[in-house]
């Protein structure tokens, strides 16, 4: 028997309540994992409020993302005693995910987990700092540099945000970090946010195709309104990698950024990002997250207090990575 935070829709309305479940509950998989830690992201309070139909079969365990060290496997990939981690391929929407005690999942959606982390940093890393990694190198493969003027990030204060924010300052860029929340500016500073910028001076749409050129690069993970503003306002050639959707999913824009500035927009996908790009990923990020500051922007939750959680990340009042412990 194992505990795990399980979802039932009943009319339309989904309910979480922590349960015991038999092993024989698992799905189908190759690989069992002692689950220690998960993570929360925007992706798991959608589906813990059931919002976005992301979930098309319950009862259901959600949870983007584990890590752990593999009790059995059926796979030549893993032995018992490896630990590894997971994130991405749909965990936690179309298959049960990392919010119990003990996961079983394909050999193909596993990665050993780098000897430098812990199972509790991985988690603080997680969706999130996949997705700004992945961010960061976009940027960096179309030509982003130190030294070339300020980078944008949007949505900062949240974990995609704090990460990109974290990175940027690390491989030495002049990081101007958005955030409506002005308690919240000496922990951006701490993190190497060089500028606050309010949210308000984005949050408007703005009469002009083009503004003046500010950014030579940006990682947005708002969306909408935001995302169109930043745009407007790229310097010539520069980038910006598109993250997140917390301010919507709808670009009301035009094509002059693109066409008059040569402007890129890089769409991230961390969910299918092949396993080549990943490996790649999480050696970066073992080797260049300065893990202190990873630790200070890091809380740890019990199972329990996902449902409260999940409304303050929806409405974008969770600071830095929830990791989830779902032995607490």
């Amino acid at each position: 028997m194992f505990r795990a935070l399980v979802l039932q829709e009943n009319q339309n309305r989904v309910t979480a309540s922590i349960e015991e479940l038999s092993e024989t509950r698992l799905p189908d998989g190759d690989v069992d994992i002692a689950v220690e830690y998960s993570s929360l992201n925007y992706k798991d309070g959608m589906i813990l409020k059931g919002l976005g139909r992301l979930v098309h079969q319950y009862p259901h365990v959600p949870g983007a993302d584990l890590a752990g060290t593999v009790m059995e496997s059926r796979s030549r990939l893993f032995h018992p005693g490896d630990r590894v981690v997971l994130t991405g391929w749909r965990v936690g929407e179309l298959h049960w995910g990392g919010y119990a005690q003990k996961a079983r999942v394909k050999s193909e959606w596993l990665l050993p987990l780098p000897e430098s982390l812990t199972t509790k940093q991985s988690m603080a890393i997680g969706t999130a700092g996949i997705a700004a990694m992945l961010a960061v190198m976009a940027l960096e493969d179309h030509g982003l540099t130190p030294g070339k003027g300020e980078v944008l990030v949007t949505g900062a204060t949240g974990g995609v945000g704090s990460i990109a924010v974290l990175l940027l300052a690390a491989r030495g860029y002049s990081v101007v970090a958005v955030t409506g929340r002005p308690e919240l500016h000496g922990y951006l500073k701490s993190l190497g946010a060089t500028t606050i910028l309010d949210r308000q001076e984005l949050s408007q749409p703005s009469s002009k195709p083009l503004e003046s050129e500010r950014w030579v690069g940006c990682v947005d993970a708002v969306g909408g309104t935001m995302l169109a503003r930043a745009l407007a306002q790229m310097h010539y050639g520069s980038s910006v990698a598109a993250v997140g959707l917390a301010g919507g999913n709808k670009l009301e824009t035009t094509v002059l950024p693109f066409l008059l500035r040569g402007v890129n927009l890089l769409g991230i996908d961390s969910t299918q990002c092949p396993v080549a790009r990943r490996k790649q990923v999480w050696s970066r990020l073992a080797n260049e997250l300065p893990l202190e500051k990873l630790d200070a922007l890091t809380t740890v939750v019990r199972l329990a207090e996902l449902p409260r959680l999940a409304d303050e990340i929806l409405l974008g009042r969770v600071r830095g990575r929830v990791v989830v412990d779902v032995s607490a």
